[in-house]
């Protein structure tokens, strides 16, 4: 039987634990979003604020620069690009991935692990070495500068990750329910769309909010495959890093950068539910 004192320490341990996780997070958490922070602030200041020494924390704010390269990059525009490939890739990738997944997690195939991991190796072929050869596909089809060009080059890499993830998901459900689906009358397809996806909702829609996030963020393919019609966000950052002559335009790219990241955010917000939902109900089994 524990005596008051031991009982008494053990809580002040379990306290100071927790203090310190508590603190460690604060701390990483200040880590990683203070460059975002500082690209924020950056991008509402006058140039001549910018390069002052020390930084400036208490300035005059300006949309100068986002009124300037909202016209003059087109940002509008690419932004609306970007929208239409990240969820265009991200639902192609969804469909054929978690079908994939599902394969893979159910049917018994000879040779389905080697398959799948064959699929999943193929995300370490460098990009590069599949930009060159997606271009010359594209031109000689027609099809460079469309919005469809690119929501099949991001299918590529989005549908192996797409895959392996819903497998995981998949693999955490009893095979008792399809069983029971079909012996009720549902065929294999019945019992995936009328049991499994239903029950698989979060881990879909988790899966589908990063393929989107990766469509999103994108830049080599973009810049390959596209010239001003179908140009992305990305393409704009870079041509804006390109374009200087004295240095980087900081303002600028600041500007772009915290129109880029923003929505993502936003989104990221609106859907953390199902989000962490899912990557729980993923983490089960895997």
């Amino acid at each position: 039987m524990s005596t008051p004192i031991s009982s008494t320490a053990h809580r002040t341990r379990t306290s100071t634990s927790h203090r310190l996780r508590v603190m460690g997070g604060i701390a990483v958490s200040i880590l990683f979003l203070f460059p975002i922070y500082w690209m924020v602030l950056t991008s509402f200041k006058q140039q001549v604020d910018i390069f002052t020494t020390p930084p400036k924390f208490l300035f005059i704010p300006t949309l100068e620069t986002y009124i300037e390269y909202m016209q003059r990059a087109d940002i509008t525009r690419r932004l609306v690009n970007t929208i239409i490939v990240a969820t265009g890739s991200g639902l192609l990738s969804i469909v054929v991935g978690a079908m994939a997944g599902y394969a893979l997690a159910r049917i018994r195939i000879r040779g389905a692990a080697t398959f799948g991991l064959l699929i999943l190796l193929s995300r370490g072929v460098p990009p590069i070495a599949l930009a060159v050869p997606m271009f010359l596909v594209a031109r000689k089809l027609g099809l460079t500068d469309k919005h469809i060009t690119l929501i099949l080059a991001y299918s590529t890499f989005l549908i192996p990750y797409v895959m392996w993830l819903m497998r995981s998901f998949f693999l955490s459900l009893p095979r008792e329910l399809e069983e029971s689906a079909m012996i009720d009358g549902c065929s294999r397809y019945g019992a995936l769309f009328k049991i499994i996806i239903p029950i698989s909702l979060p881990g879909l829609l988790s899966t589908l909010i990063f393929s989107m996030i990766l469509a999103w963020e994108e830049l080599l393919f973009a810049l390959v495959l596209t010239n001003r019609h179908a140009s992305t966000i990305p393409v704009a950052i870079a041509g804006i890093a390109g374009d200087t002559v004295n240095g980087a335009n900081w303002g600028a790219l600041t500007a772009v950068g915290t129109i880029t990241v923003v929505p993502v955010v936003i989104f990221a917000l609106l859907v953390q539910k199902w989000l962490i939902t899912g990557l729980a109900e993923g983490a089960t089994k895997g």
